[in-house]
């Protein structure tokens, strides 16, 4: 049996001294919960392929995006660098989610990780069907070789005709919606997007890990590579194909709607049997990115690969599927199922497999972890910290986390979980030990603890509010700042 020394120092070299012998993945996969993934504990939903990898993996339980939601956690993914406060940000032309803070283009003045790569001559490659990124402004593909782009995601401008029958957006739309003429825009849009979509292969998942495998066919010649694949599901909308879904809730109801966009607001809108097939229909979609990534990981290991190639799996933030009375995301209140992230790192032949790593750390932590990796020097501006210390040695890199999402912050530690405006407003405070699903506000107990989290949260923000921020908590920007409906 190999001593524990000797199995420190193997990690050790695995983690690094790798100059040009290294490949790197990262795969993103959007609104994955993390208690919807089986290695992380949940004993019904079906992720064979995650929980396969995470046996091989480094698993991290206390990984925290540093900002949200979709925009502006990856901007600090791609660049290693803290997005929150939102300091320069300004809405721009031809996005409808534009006024959220902090959701914009990556600054040009920023190097992003493919760029770093790219200049160490490592072939890019950005495959994606997060249509954000591809809105008028943004540049979230700078730095890569080759970027493909799955068109017709949600509200994709992709086809704009024919256009659903009626019947078939009521058949999707709940009796009791607020603001109907919202979700009917949305899906009306998207089911034209899918109009075309037959088979399996068809949906987006699999067109991401799909193109993902044929990249890697086609490029079998690349010295090095950086892969970066990005999919939004299981995102909304959640319409999987129906045997996922079957895994779930077999059951047909006749005249029963299938409710496949976030609410994002009270679950009162929904009839208990609604929220059984969303919440089905979102566990299959789990299930069914699982599959695909799974594929994907055979074809890694088909073309002998996985022995020079780092891979980095994280997920940019959760959902509520009814918890907490509402179906959302959100930055108030923002909760566990929303801010706790799937993340896992394989080193090459499995190294470190089986580890998890409790210590807090940062989503901008992820670009400087794989330069280290890959030895190579991550550029003076990168704020993220290598997690290997805290992977090799148990070391803890921040005594606290801080999450940024519009005029809201989240602030926890290994002690409390502080949610509230940024000014203080609204504190909510919850005992993690005591309490872990944040259901007793112990703000007005504990003012103390609130002072300290509150504290945090602004030296986390440069000790300065900016003004856009208190315009933006009296707006209504659905899933940024949430409308008063989703609390009562």
């Amino acid at each position: 049996m190999m001593s524990g020394k000797i199995l420190e120092a193997n990690i050790v070299s695995s983690l690094y001294g790798r100059k040009g012998l290294m490949n790197a993945i990262l795969i993103i996969l959007d609104t994955l919960r993390q208690d919807h993934v089986g290695c992380y504990g949940n004993n019904w939903i079906k992720t064979p392929h995650l929980d396969a990898l995470a046996r091989e993996s480094v698993r991290f339980t206390n990984m925290y995006p540093e900002s949200l939601p979709t925009l502006p956690c990856r901007r600090s993914i791609y660049t290693g660098r803290r997005v929150f406060p939102f300091v320069n940000h300004s809405p721009q032309k031809g996005d409808f989610v534009g006024l959220s803070p902090g959701w914009g283009p990556i600054e040009e003045d920023r190097e992003t990780l493919a760029e770093t790569l790219q200049m160490y001559r490592y072939r890019t490659c950005l495959i994606s069907d997060v249509y954000h990124q591809f809105k008028p402004s943004k540049n979230f593909h700078r730095g890569f070789d080759q970027w493909t782009w799955i068109r017709g995601q949600e509200s994709d401008s992709y086809l704009s005709g024919p256009l659903p029958s009626k019947d078939l957006i009521l058949h999707h739309t709940p009796e009791n919606i607020l603001y109907a003429w919202q979700l009917e825009m949305a899906l009306e849009k998207y089911l034209t997007n899918i109009q075309y979509r037959k088979r399996e292969e068809d949906y987006f998942a699999p067109q991401v890990f799909g193109a993902a495998m044929d990249w890697l066919d086609a490029n079998r010649d690349a010295k090095n590579f950086f892969l970066t694949i990005e999919s939004f599901d299981p995102h909304e909308p959640w319409d999987p194909p129906l045997h996922y879904r079957r895994l779930y809730d077999d059951e047909e109801v006749p005249g029963l709607r299938e409710v496949i966009f976030s609410l994002y607001g009270s679950v009162n809108q929904l009839t208990a049997r609604e929220l059984k097939r969303m919440r089905a229909n979102y566990a299959g979609e789990v299930t069914m990115v699982d599959l695909w990534l799974g594929k994907f990981i055979a074809k890694v290991r088909e073309l002998r690969l996985l022995e020079k190639t780092l891979i980095v799996v994280v997920s940019d933030h959760g959902h509520c599927l009814g918890e907490h009375g509402i179906v959302s995301k959100q930055g108030y209140p923002m909760s566990r199922e929303v801010a706790d992230l799937v993340m896992m790192i394989r080193y090459p032949d499995g190294t470190a497999g089986g580890r998890v790593c409790n210590a807090l750390c940062y989503q901008h932590d992820i670009p400087a972890t794989i330069l280290k990796a890959l030895d190579l020097s991550p550029p003076d501006e990168m704020e993220g910290k290598d997690l290997r210390p805290a992977i090799v040695e148990g070391k803890q890199l921040y005594d606290h986390a801080t999450t940024g999402w519009g005029p809201f912050v989240m602030v926890r530690d290994h002690d409390y979980w502080y949610n509230a405006y940024l000014w203080g407003e609204r504190p909510m405070l919850f005992d993690l030990r005591a309490d872990p699903h944040l259901a007793n506000n112990l703000a007005d107990r504990k003012k103390d603890v609130v002072k300290r989290m509150s504290e945090r949260a602004l030296e986390d923000a440069g000790g300065m509010i900016p003004e856009h921020l208190r315009v933006a908590a009296d707006m209504n920007i659905p899933g940024c700042t949430p409308l008063e409906a989703q609390l009562e």
